[in-house]
């Protein structure tokens, strides 16, 4: 029995040793590596701030675009003046290219082109890190003139709408003064409290502009949608001015995903260009002097032309359309504010027409 054991024992033995063999000889299976797909690009996102700060604009823009000439009695004069002297310059000029760039997003063109970058991270990193550091590189990418196009097109229509509201304005305060003009009586009368007057504007002026809560949805729904705001298309090649091109690099890194709540620095140092805030901040001087010098209601509905609607138009035609050699590429028939001697000279032909009325 020992011997039969040891025969089986033996034998057990064996055939382990030629497994093991065996098994030392085979080939081991390949082992197959699986790269993870690279994340998905992350969504067009703007901060509902820039929206918010779009709306301002928007809001106080439409509210200006309600002043009718023809003016009734002299209160109606000062609620126009109320309602035009009512801005920050800041504040709205950061509204103007806030409005910009989501016009720019707008734009199928430029979204897909900045967005052909966006699928490699190091790419869209590269990319977005370019426009911090210099927002003229929005300029070189794929679609930026038909965003540009949409902004300057779009904010054409109104600068075209103010200076037609401007003229009609500064028409009526020469009309005013006629003989046969029935308003005539209470329009040369000289304006009590004109030094009360004046410092209500000034406060006015320097008051908080909020945003509209209907206007910042329906803008944040646009600028993350691409659609909404029903924009005729227009390209317009470069050059473009500091404020079309910061407003090309707001819609550009919001493009990327790049402008959410988590950038809001970014967006906001863009939305600061010193040239747009520059005039309008002449313009509210340029007031301030003309209601200075104004005396009775028809200088001050001339006040009301010139140095609110007028110069909004004015302002806005210098923020987004560059001075070039071509007048018929510029909108050269909306002039400049006057100031100094100008505006001395302004006045004084209005005195003019009423010593030619008595």
């Amino acid at each position: 029995m020992s011997k039969a054991f040891s025969r089986g024992g033996l034998a057990l033995a064996a055939a382990i040793a030629a497994t093991a063999v065996l098994s030392g000889c085979s080939k081991p299976e390949p082992v197959v590596v699986v790269e993870a797909p690279p994340p998905p690009p992350p969504p067009v996102t703007l901060n509902a701030g820039v929206a918010e700060a779009a709306s301002i604009y928007v809001a106080f823009i439409r509210d200006v675009g309600t002043i009718q000439a023809g003016f009734q009695d002299a209160e109606s004069i000062q609620a126009a003046m109320r309602k035009g002297a009512a801005y920050d310059p800041a504040t709205l000029s950061r509204g103007m290219i806030a409005y910009a760039s989501i016009l720019a997003l707008q734009s199928p063109e430029f979204v897909t082109g900045v967005r052909s970058f966006a699928g490699d991270p190091a790419q869209r990193a590269e990319v977005v890190a370019n426009l911090i550091r210099d927002p003229a590189y929005a300029v070189t990418l794929p679609g930026a003139d038909a965003a540009a196009g949409l902004i300057i097109t779009t904010l054409g229509r109104d600068i075209a709408a103010l200076t037609t509201l401007a003229d009609a304005v500064e028409q009526d305060a020469y009309t005013i003064q006629q003989r046969n003009d029935p308003r005539r009586r209470w329009a040369v009368t000289p304006i009590p409290s004109r030094e009360i007057r004046l410092e209500s504007v000034k406060t006015i002026s320097a008051g908080q502009m909020l945003p509209s809560a209907e206007d910042s949805a329906r803008l944040f729904a646009a600028a993350n949608s691409g659609s909404g705001l029903e924009l005729a298309a227009a390209a317009h090649a470069p050059p473009y001015t500091p404020a079309v091109v910061n407003a090309l690099a707001i819609a550009a890194l919001a493009a990327m995903g790049a402008a959410g709540d988590d950038a809001r620095a970014n967006t906001e140092a863009l939305a600061i260009e010193t040239n747009a805030q520059f005039c309008l901040d002449m313009s509210k001087l340029n007031l301030f002097q003309c209601l200075a010098a104004s005396r009775p209601s028809y200088e001050d509905m001339f006040c009301v032309g010139r140095h609110i609607v007028r110069d909004l138009a004015t302002c806005t035609t210098q923020a987004t359309i560059p001075v070039v050699a071509d007048p018929a590429l510029t909108t050269a028939s909306i002039s400049p504010a006057p100031t100094g001697v100008a505006a001395e000279a302004a006045t004084a032909s209005l005195l003019a027409v009423q010593a030619g009325a008595n």
